[in-house]
């Protein structure tokens, strides 16, 4: 008989965390992020933006987390409040993997014109961490504007998750690619402690 796995005392228990998905091919990586979040214990809430919709459907992060999946600025499923404002007052930590060029460059210049750069907008990422994973081809990872637009984010107080190096899906070699969800998972738990301590 399979027994259900205990997540008391685990640092993920009671852990209230937002995943934003940007459009980049990375977003079934993600999948596998949100299932050990759950598993851990954590209470996961996923944003998508339009373009990432195209990659993974809104259904997978629902059944995964058993939570509706936030996919329109417009949407109010849960709160009488401004559902961003509630969705950023109300957790522990946000993600957003991926983060393509696109989405970066838009968090650096406080655009707010997606449910995900949105939410991010309402944080007091002073006492909740925002964690921001970039993933693209290498070219566009190492454009200046690219570089620049990280650096803005680090000196804003995000925290940037350094991308992995190796294969890509356009068929070259290099830095760009997604951490695997064991090593996002470990940057959200290293994080969550100046989350607690808010």
């Amino acid at each position: 008989m399979s027994q259900t796995p205990s997540t008391e005392g685990t640092p993920l228990t009671g852990r209230r965390i937002i995943v934003g998905l940007s459009g980049g091919i990375a977003c079934y990586k993600v999948a596998g992020l949100v299932s050990a979040l759950v598993q851990g214990g954590a209470d996961v809430t996923v944003a998508m933006t339009d373009s990432a919709m195209h990659f993974v459907g809104p259904t997978t992060f629902q059944a995964l987390t058993g939570r509706p999946v936030y996919t329109s600025r417009w949407e109010h499923i849960e709160a009488h409040d401004p559902q961003h404002v509630s969705l950023a007052r109300s957790a522990d930590l946000m993600l957003i993997a991926p983060a393509t060029m696109d989405m970066i460059a838009r968090l650096a210049t406080g655009r707010a014109d997606d449910v995900v750069s949105l939410i991010v907008a309402a944080i007091d990422r002073v006492r909740r961490p925002v964690l921001v994973a970039p993933s693209m081809n290498t070219a566009m990872y190492c454009q200046p504007a690219t570089q620049r637009n990280i650096a803005q984010l680090e000196a804003d107080g995000f925290t940037v998750i350094p991308p992995s190096s190796g294969w890509q899906a356009c068929r070259t070699e290099g830095v760009g690619r997604l951490p695997e969800p064991a090593e996002l998972m470990e940057a959200v738990v290293a994080a969550l402690p100046a989350a607690r301590d808010a």
